[in-house]
């Protein structure tokens, strides 16, 4: 093996600029620095119209309504720091939803447990489908979603089913010293993946497999695995969001979620994770999660419609895509 060769399998540092190119490293430097400094000023806009939006239960009430959708983005991110994609996650989240309703009376308190291995299962398989298979993993997990959504339809009979037992998801929508028991759930998971990343050999793994794949292979880094674990962590994110989900409605559907897909991928993208992949982190998606969630309520604060949400949000795509993509990797255009 070459020198050079393992020089490519060596990631960046999530927070450090690339050293390659003095233009490189501003670029990265400004990818950096921008997501914090956007949620910032949206936070400093919007409180000029309403100030009590800077008080601590707002501030928390913002955080709370975060966590489904942070949960589900970082699992995204595991994928999209890969080189993958992940558009099954809000169907998986539906499906979760479902399952965790119906479920409650057989296991009580537990049922967040089963859901989530099977959610995590599922994640597996489109893994194992996208590297053993070699499918395109946008094509194994747009099948995906249209696969876990029937299934979600099907079980559910195309209906709400709703939850009688609340001691069952209380630990879900409780408070905790002050603090929502939700928004503690999904900073346990982003601790958690963001330690695996920072600490073990995994994160190096990841952003090598999305910053070069074939030298990565050749480094001895086990690609396949990797991959699969990325897309099982998505899946078992997928799972913890439709419990989260259904903590906040009291009931599981077939269509709890589905609203989800665009903004947990523009919370990767517009955190600064390349769409690339190799670059970004977990951090990175909080701050993009907690954007998106700040965007829609100035959104409501100035009385714009819901149904033009999705056309910000593709906008944002677009536009955190532009500036983050690795343009290196990008011989021919398609």
């Amino acid at each position: 093996m070459t020198d050079t060769a393992v020089e490519t399998t060596r990631p960046r540092d999530d927070d450090a600029p690339a050293p390659r190119s003095a233009g490189r490293s501003r670029r990265d430097l400004v990818l950096l620095v921008m997501p914090g400094a956007v949620l910032v000023l949206l936070v400093l806009a919007l409180s000029t119209r309403n100030p009590n939006l800077l008080s601590a239960d707002s501030l928390l009430a913002i955080a709370d309504s975060a966590a489904p959708l942070m949960v589900l983005a970082v699992g995204a991110t595991l994928v999209i720091l890969c080189g993958g994609i992940d558009l099954s996650i809000a169907a998986l989240a539906a499906l979760s939803s479902v399952l965790f309703a119906l479920w409650i009376p057989t296991f009580g308190p537990a049922t967040a447990v089963p859901v989530i291995a099977v959610a995590a299962l599922a994640g597996a398989i489109q893994g194992l489908v996208h590297v053993t298979a070699k499918v395109n993993s946008f094509i194994v997990t747009l099948g995906g979603l249209a696969l876990w959504s029937g299934i979600a339809l099907v079980i559910s009979g195309a209906r709400t089913v709703p939850v009688t037992d609340l001691d069952a998801i209380r630990w879900a929508f409780t408070t905790v010293a002050g603090l929502p028991s939700a928004v503690l759930i999904a900073l346990g998971v982003v601790t958690l993946l963001g330690a695996v990343l920072r600490l073990t050999p995994a994160g190096r793994w990841v952003r090598a497999v999305g910053h070069a794949e074939q030298a990565a292979r050749l480094s001895g880094i086990p690609v396949g695995a990797v991959k699969v674990a990325a897309f099982t962590a998505s899946g078992a994110c997928a799972g913890l969001a439709g419990v989260l989900l259904v903590a906040r409605t009291f009931s599981g559907a077939p269509s709890l979620g589905a609203t989800l897909l665009l903004p947990a991928i523009a919370a990767v993208v517009v955190g600064g994770t390349a769409i690339t992949g190799g670059f970004g982190g977990i951090g990175r998606t909080v701050i993009g999660a907690l954007i998106v969630i700040v965007l829609r309520v100035g959104l409501s604060l100035v009385g714009v419609d819901a149904g033009v949400e999705s056309v910000i949000y593709g906008v944002l795509i677009i536009g955190a895509v532009a500036l983050t993509i690795d343009r290196a990797k990008v011989d021919v255009l398609k």
